[in-house]
């Protein structure tokens, strides 16, 4: 008998993750950026959310998957809400380094390649925003803000899972 590639825990982690993002993206971001017309929070939401299923799963995939049904969800709610395909690609990114570096490296060694790959992907979502979806940003300062709410994410995340772990709570 063959076994699903995502077991039905995976898939329970991947759309978990993915409606947290979708629910505080859509709900909390636009008065956080209205407020402070800066990008970080929908960068922090994102990693949390790719950390823990990325971290659960351990598949290649999950991160994508993730990525893809915040955006649908996004979308459904959202309908204009176009920059959120930055996020979309950033998912795929996230997935494909986490798979090179190996998923089980990725969450040890301190968290710091982990860490890596949280600040590389939103700063591609942040250039990919930045250059297709924002009119007059500065293109070195822009991206880097992605960046740091993907190092906050990463933190935040981290200690998540750390958490997670030293209760026992493995995947």
């Amino acid at each position: 008998m063959k076994h699903p590639y995502f077991t039905s825990k995976d898939i329970t982690i991947i759309v978990i993750s993915a409606a947290f993002w979708s629910v505080l993206n859509i709900t909390l971001a636009p008065i956080f950026w209205s407020l402070t017309h800066l990008p970080f929070l929908c960068d922090m939401l994102a990693v949390i959310s790719l950390f823990l299923a990325t971290w659960w799963a351990r598949k290649f995939g999950a991160a994508t998957l993730t990525g893809l049904i915040a955006t649908l969800l996004n979308f459904v709610f959202r309908p204009g809400a176009m920059h959120f395909l930055g996020f979309t690609i950033a998912s795929f990114v996230f997935d494909v380094v986490s798979m090179i570096i190996g998923y089980k490296r990725c969450f040890s060694l301190n968290g710091i390649p982990a860490v890596i790959v949280a600040v590389l992907s939103t700063w591609i979502a942040g250039f990919i925003i930045g250059t297709f979806f924002m009119a007059k940003v500065d293109m070195v300062v822009f991206p880097l803000l992605h960046a740091s709410g993907g190092l906050i994410g990463a933190l935040i995340g981290l200690t998540l899972i750390k958490g997670l772990e030293r209760r026992g709570v493995t995947p």
